[in-house]
């Protein structure tokens, strides 16, 4: 009984030896899903997972606690009305909208941030700038940028595309400010997805990253 149960696990480990050199893959994004090819501005960037399952961060990401507030817990849907994404919506979004020109990726981060490594396909649209302050040089291009139009005084939003913001993890306020600010300015919410995860359970996970050019 003891051989045959031996035997019984012996196969199993082949086999699932055999799927892995199959795939080529042993880290998937998702069962069935090894890796996302996406064109990002004419250039093939492949969404994946670091292989090394031995591989650690050794990046800011790996702090647990910093001073809070600022850095308190964000809630899983900080605005009422805007909806809380996964890493498997974000990789469809970069696929299907972003690919398609239906949807832009915007990190909200501080420029500084996005020069360490982002997500592939965002644009980098700080908080900051996204100010409803009549003052603001930048807002109108952006808001051109996203696809609204002016009219008067009013904008319209009825073209804008679906923006999906993300800034550093649950623990970071810069892409709910950025959600605050376009709401405020009339932005509609369900043209607005948040990715809570941000950068850190981005790089947990070990997907892609690049560095923009």
């Amino acid at each position: 009984m003891q051989i045959k149960k031996i035997f019984i696990i012996g196969k199993l480990l082949l086999l699932s030896i055999f799927i892995t050199y199959l795939n080529g893959v042993e880290v998937n994004i998702k069962a069935g899903l090894p890796y996302v090819d996406v064109d990002i501005n004419g250039e093939s960037v492949r969404i994946e997972r670091i292989q090394d399952t031995k591989h650690k961060l050794n990046n800011s990401y790996t702090k647990t606690s910093r001073p809070a507030p600022p850095f308190t817990i964000q809630p899983f849907q900080p605005i009422k009305g805007v909806e809380t994404v996964s890493e498997l919506d974000v990789i469809d979004f970069i696929s299907n909208d972003v690919t398609n020109n239906t949807g832009l990726l915007v990190d909200a981060r501080m420029p500084k941030w996005h020069q360490i490594g982002t997500i592939p396909g965002a644009i980098n649209i700080p908080f900051s700038i996204l100010s409803p302050d009549r003052d603001n040089p930048f807002l109108e291009q952006i808001l051109e940028l996203f696809g609204a139009v002016k009219s008067g005084d009013k904008w319209n939003f009825s073209n804008a595309q679906t923006l999906l913001i993300f800034d550093n993890g649950p623990w970071c306020q810069q892409g709910v400010r950025a959600m605050k600010n376009l709401v405020g300015l009339g932005y509609p919410k369900s043209k607005i997805l948040y990715y809570r995860g941000g950068m850190q359970f981005w790089q947990i996970l070990g997907l892609t990253t690049i560095k923009p050019k």
